[in-house]
């Protein structure tokens, strides 16, 4: 990476617009990014690979206010470790119930599309009867 990036750049590479990279920034998510000589946001290696853990919360639906508390807790040091790992796990914990409950309505969706696809294969074959069947009646 490059030593220092434009938000513009950072927002292509993450899929953000400007504007959300300045909102996380300015409630907190993300700590007040370097600056270059006219004021514009320059960031860093580090800067980025927290962005692309913050996408990885939210592609899990974490709600924004606990992405907040666990970035304060990373802002406040290595002391605060444990409580991170406490909030991921439970976090961790609402994800895979989160998915077990998508595969079961998955399971649910397959089953009824079964049953469909059933009932339009026996009303085709009941269509092909019947044309049959006055086929051979004329």
């Amino acid at each position: 990476m490059e030593p220092h990036l434009s938000i513009d750049e950072v927002a292509r590479r993450t899929g953000l617009t400007a504007h959300t990279l300045r909102y996380y920034e300015r409630i907190g998510l993300i700590a007040p990014v370097g600056r270059a000589g006219g004021g514009q946001r320059r960031y860093a290696a580090a800067d980025l690979a927290w962005i692309e853990f913050l996408l990885r919360l939210r592609t899990t639906r974490m709600p924004i206010n606990k992405m907040r508390a666990f970035a304060r807790l990373r802002a406040a040091g290595d002391a605060t470790i444990p409580e991170r790992r406490v909030l991921l796990e439970e976090h961790l914990a609402d994800v895979l119930a989160e998915i077990e409950a998508m595969r079961g309505a998955a399971g649910v969706l397959q089953e009824k599309i079964g049953y469909y696809r059933a009932a339009e294969g026996e009303s085709a074959l009941d269509a092909a009867c019947r044309a049959s069947a006055r086929t051979r009646a004329a």
